[in-house]
């Protein structure tokens, strides 16, 4: 069975860098089982209702600015499959969850930097998903749970985000230092995580030390990405951090595995 994935995407330059974690990500890609395709989860498509994309071939959407112009001019041209848009969708009727199609949006920088890392040939279809910040832990957790199934079939879930993401906290001038409240942060996210304790999970913004630093009021989009591939384990529910860095201060680049 395909585990799940909740991948932190980390800063654009990540698509051109040669670090320890690009080189992770290039690994894990190789180390996985083959999957029959991607439905990825990304923090950069939000959606009041659950989008499901049926497009033929990805454009590659460029969505930030300031970057080294080298980024502007990868192209991603990953491929979807509708066969398996249909069965998400039909599972999404199943367990009453609303949703609409798209046809025409390309893959952000959530999906492309991380799909590049794993599967640099643009080979593997791809299906993918929008999330809602404004919908409760449990129900972005109920989402992913009912596409649970698709891991039996072959089928990688991944979303992508990342569990420190304070834009306005960022230290640029990286020296390798990471702040104490980041590790705080994630290290209570570590343990509730590997005990499942969904509890615990769907109040961290109350529970967790710093939460509102590390996932700021003004924005939850990248954290709980999280809850969509956690639940898509929930019918076997582990957790395993497989790697955890940090830059710029306390941008954090995860992955947790489920299942």
């Amino acid at each position: 069975m395909m585990p799940s994935l909740f991948i932190a995407h980390g800063a654009p330059l990540i698509a051109i860098e040669n670090n320890e974690y690009t080189k992770y990500l290039n690994q894990l890609g190789q180390d996985l089982p083959r999957p029959k395709a991607v439905v990825l989860f990304s923090a950069h498509w939000e959606s009041k209702v659950q989008q499901v994309s049926r497009v033929h071939e990805y454009n590659t959407i460029y969505d930030f600015g300031g970057f080294d112009p080298q980024l502007y001019t990868i192209q991603y041209p990953a491929r979807g499959d509708h066969d398996i848009s249909k069965e998400i969708e039909d599972l999404f009727t199943e367990n009453g969850i609303a949703f609409e199609n798209d046809t025409s949006r390309g893959l952000d920088h959530g999906a492309w930097v991380v799909l590049r890392l794993l599967y640099p040939n643009a080979d593997v279809p791809v299906i993918a998903m929008s999330v809602n910040p404004k919908l409760t832990t449990e129900e972005q957790y109920n989402i992913g749970k009912s596409l649970s199934e698709l891991r039996e079939k072959d089928i990688l879930v991944i979303a992508s985000g990342g569990t420190v993401h304070n834009l306005r906290a960022l230290k640029w001038a990286d020296n390798g230092q990471v702040d104490s409240w980041a590790l705080e942060f994630d290290d209570w996210l570590a343990k509730k995580l590997e005990n499942w304790n969904v509890e615990s999970l769907f109040n961290y913004d109350s529970l967790a030390p710093h939460a509102a630093l590390a996932v700021p009021p003004y924005g939850n989009e990248h954290f709980i990405p999280i809850f969509y591939a956690m639940g898509a384990a929930a019918n076997n529910p582990r957790a395993t951090l497989l790697h955890r860095s940090f830059r710029y201060g306390n941008l954090s680049h995860s992955v947790w595995q489920f299942g």
